[in-house]
């Protein structure tokens, strides 16, 4: 018989609503186990999620109508595929299929590389779901396998595991991906439309790409037409992977250079060399709330150090994907962050996630990644 939590009407709006988490000091005391389907009850809204017994959120919530079934993921994945269509034959075969929570599956992502794609399961108490997802993936789209990324590695789910490195095509550029080692499922699918927007404003300038991981933004701006771009990363494995995505879009390896260091101390070492277009996305800098005073302080640290990058008159582009920091305290730390360079700088473009990593109306903590693109000017 399906288990009964009472959270109490203090949640009845946030239930009725369709917000997918139940944090664990909501729950009343009870003896659920990881991946345990329950039913919760708020006043009178009530609704359907799995259970996790650790980590902040105790239940993802995927149905208000009944217990989800292979018809109900069925469902939700042709909903996920038919948001995607416009990017079949867009040039690009890179993008996330299944974006959990904003695809009404909490907790999974599936992003696909060319007729491969890798699912993630963010808790132990969805991996149940792995299974049916995947199934409606393999009926729906051609794919040579789909497989599940964890930290043991690979582990197939459908067909065949993938090749050791593949080559994806994203906006017309081939970029390399490695989907066993490789950051996220293998490249950082988010950033694929704020790559164009690079492309579109790198034409006659000189680009530093800082934290550049694989180049997607270094190649992005070769494309659009940089005179060159110099690559910062801590890791030279990545650098390599740089160099050799801008051997594969066949662009002059003599204007593009790598630099292995950590990009605060980079920033730091008082070089006086200054760019059109400087290109700072980092990691993230936060992954619980405690710590988001002090990514606020790193961000500030980071855009004043880049700012000092930039050329009068040039552009710098920023990006945050810190959950845990809003898109207005991000415009705030890089605004003091240009105060303290003493320059002026003008927003000019605001964007985050692509149409493959949709955000619920519901569900405002989805929307996570911020960038932005400024006009940086001397002081009046």
């Amino acid at each position: 018989m399906l288990r009964t939590l009472n959270l109490g009407k203090d949640l009845e709006k946030a239930v009725s609503s369709g917000h997918p988490w139940v944090y664990r000091d909501s729950l009343p005391r009870h003896s659920a186990t990881t991946g345990e389907w329950l039913r919760v009850e708020a006043g009178k809204a009530s609704a359907y999620g799995l259970y996790d017994e650790e980590g902040a959120i105790a239940v993802r919530i995927f149905s208000s109508e009944g217990l989800p079934d292979k018809r109900w993921f069925a469902e939700r994945v042709e909903e996920a595929l038919e948001l995607r269509s416009d990017l079949i034959g867009s040039g690009t075969d890179a993008y996330r299929l299944v974006y959990g929570e904003g695809d009404g599956l909490p907790g999974v992502v599936v992003d696909r590389y060319g007729r491969y794609a890798v699912a993630k399961a963010y808790s132990p108490g969805v991996r149940s779901i792995l299974s049916p997802i995947v199934k409606a993936l393999a009926s729906a789209i051609d794919l040579r396998g789909v497989s599940e990324r964890s930290a043991a590695g690979l582990e197939p789910l459908y067909g065949q595991l993938p090749p050791p490195e593949l080559t994806v095509e994203e906006n017309g550029l081939r970029l390399l991906a490695n989907l066993y080692e490789g950051q996220k499922t293998g490249l950082f699918l988010d950033q694929r439309d704020n790559r164009a927007t690079v492309r579109g404003f790198a034409g006659g300038r000189s680009v530093l790409n800082l934290f550049s991981y694989n180049g997607g933004f270094s190649v992005s701006a070769l494309a659009g037409g940089a005179t060159s771009v110099v690559s910062v990363d801590m890791s030279e494995p990545a650098l390599e992977d740089a160099r050799r995505t801008v051997r594969l879009n066949g662009f002059d390896q003599a204007r593009h250079e790598t630099v292995t260091a950590d990009v605060f101390e980079y920033l730091a070492s008082g070089s006086t060399d200054r760019y059109g277009l400087v290109v700072c996305d980092p990691p993230s800098l936060a992954h619980a709330k405690r710590s988001r005073h002090a990514a606020l302080r790193a961000y500030r640290k980071l855009n004043r150090g880049a700012f000092s990058r930039v050329e009068p008159g040039g552009l710098l582009a920023t990006s945050s994907c810190t959950a845990q920091v809003s898109p207005e305290e991000f415009r705030r730390v890089v605004a003091e962050a240009a105060a303290e360079a003493g320059l002026r700088a003008q927003i000019v473009h605001e964007a985050g996630q692509p149409l493959d990593h949709p955000v619920p109306a519901h569900f405002p903590e989805g929307r996570y990644l911020k960038f932005l693109v400024l006009r940086v000017l001397e002081p009046a």
